[in-house]
């Protein structure tokens, strides 16, 4: 904990940190560590018992963690008292938690540079961003502070930082993750909520540490089946001329399915013009479920939009907007993305594509000083053009790096699967991990490099 708190401090300038709650986090590892000397069977039962970590500044909550969500408007108006299910489940798991990570206002954008401060920038190369909406939480686990951290994920805000950081994130299936007592129908199911790791092995733990029941209802009964056998990996490496990605990325996804080939896979080429379609009615919904729900949430809590930023007002506004059938239509079109995707599992056990179109974009690439919402859209959708198709079809998606480009910076690939097949994404991903083509650059804090 001591070594963590001095990374925070020493990389300040990324901007990671939002809030750093020191006492909190000492507290809870003196407490850990008198248990692993009163209580050694407890403490051995914990997975990750006494391993630092940090909250994103939006989801939760957490006890003692006051969330602003990178908004004036929340100053002093959320004052949490209590944690959710997940937040309880990852103390359990033996979690000691001293901050939170900086995001854009309300999550709504793939970059974190709030106007309330700090911006956070990305620890391979501080002139482009760390991602976003979780790009603290990814900017801190890249830098070292921590090994892991708390995400969510709407619109690919686990997976884009992730991406960004060269680190590994994992959006689970719908409902895998607890989202109790409070949680109801947050964003109309769109969002998960986990973390960002810098292994494989940690994503698998900590996804089995905090998922479903004791008993886990969401594990696919025919993925034991897949993982045991060869699997059918629809590939799909080019995102089409409006989207498109650069010939690197693109490149690392034909790499990644050279590697699953040679382990004994079968790789199905896929082409974009069967994805354009669901690519394109992802992103409506996704637009219109946010913008009422931010619409929603500011006229519940009587917040000054008046403090918002530009971009957030006019996302408020656009969801005043929408009419209840127009909203009717987004969500009818969200089921049948969710459905025909579904319908591309019948003939595959996953897929392989890019995960970014571009390197992590520069410092200021995506604006919030403006009020042209649908250019704000089409800007996040050019950067990572199949990153919401996860978040409305319900389906989990991983993404890990697979190698560098000639600047150093991350070759990210996302692996899609059917409801309930993370632990075949973890293979999977853990087959790609170990062709060995990424290394951290930064140790984590307190460890041996």
């Amino acid at each position: 904990m001591e070594a963590a708190i001095a990374a925070a401090s020493s990389h300040a300038g990324l901007g990671a940190l939002c809030r750093l709650e020191t006492d909190q986090g000492r507290a809870t590892a003196a407490a850990l560590e008198q248990e692993r000397i009163a209580d050694p069977k407890r403490f051995a039962e914990r997975p990750f018992a006494g391993v630092p970590t940090l909250a994103k500044d939006l989801g939760g909550p957490f006890a003692g963690f006051p969330v602003r969500a990178g908004s004036r408007m929340l100053d002093g108006r959320l004052d949490s008292t209590m944690d959710s299910d997940l937040a309880g489940r990852l103390r359990d798991a033996g979690f000691a938690l001293f901050g939170l990570t900086t995001t854009p206002e309300f999550g709504l954008s793939l970059t974190s540079e709030p106007v309330c401060g700090p911006v956070c920038r990305n620890p391979l190369d501080p002139g482009r961003t760390a991602g976003g909406s979780s790009g603290g939480a990814a900017a801190a686990v890249a830098a070292g502070i921590v090994s892991i951290a708390h995400a969510t994920d709407a619109g690919g805000s686990i997976r884009v930082p992730a991406a960004c950081c060269g680190l590994v994130g994992l959006k689970p299936t719908r409902g895998a993750i607890p989202g109790g007592p409070l949680f109801g129908n947050h964003l109309g199911g769109i969002v998960g909520e986990l973390a960002v790791c810098r292994s494989v092995r940690d994503s698998r733990m900590i996804f089995e540490a905090v998922r479903g029941t004791a008993r886990g209802p969401f594990a696919d009964p025919a993925e034991a089946a897949r993982t045991a056998g060869p699997l059918r990996v629809g590939v799909l490496a080019e995102t089409g001329p409006e989207f498109p990605t650069d010939p690197a990325r693109s490149g690392a996804v034909l790499e990644a399915a050279g590697a699953l080939e040679r382990a004994g896979h079968t790789r199905v080429d896929l082409d974009w013009s069967d994805f354009a379609p669901l690519v394109s009615a992802s992103s409506t919904a996704f637009a219109d479920i946010i913008s009422v729900n931010l619409a929603v949430l500011v006229d519940a809590l009587s917040l000054d939009s008046g403090r918002a930023e530009l971009l957030t007002a006019a996302f408020v506004e656009r969801g005043r907007r929408i009419s209840a059938a127009a909203l009717w239509t987004s969500l009818d079109a969200a089921v049948h993305v969710s459905h025909k995707t579904w319908a591309l599992f019948d003939s595959l056990d996953c897929l392989l594509m890019p995960m970014l179109a571009t390197a992590p974009l520069p410092i200021g690439s995506f604006p919030s000083d403006h009020d042209d919402t649908d250019l704000h859209l089409r800007r996040m959708t050019a950067f990572a053009p199949l990153a919401g198709l996860a978040n409305i079809s319900g389906f989990p998606a991983l993404t890990l790096p697979f190698g560098a480009d000639t600047e150093g910076l991350p070759l990210p690939v996302q692996l899609m699967g059917p409801m309930g097949a993370e632990g075949l994404l973890l293979s999977l991903a853990a087959r790609l991990e170990a062709e060995g083509r990424w290394q951290h650059r930064f140790p984590v804090s307190g460890l041996a490099a």
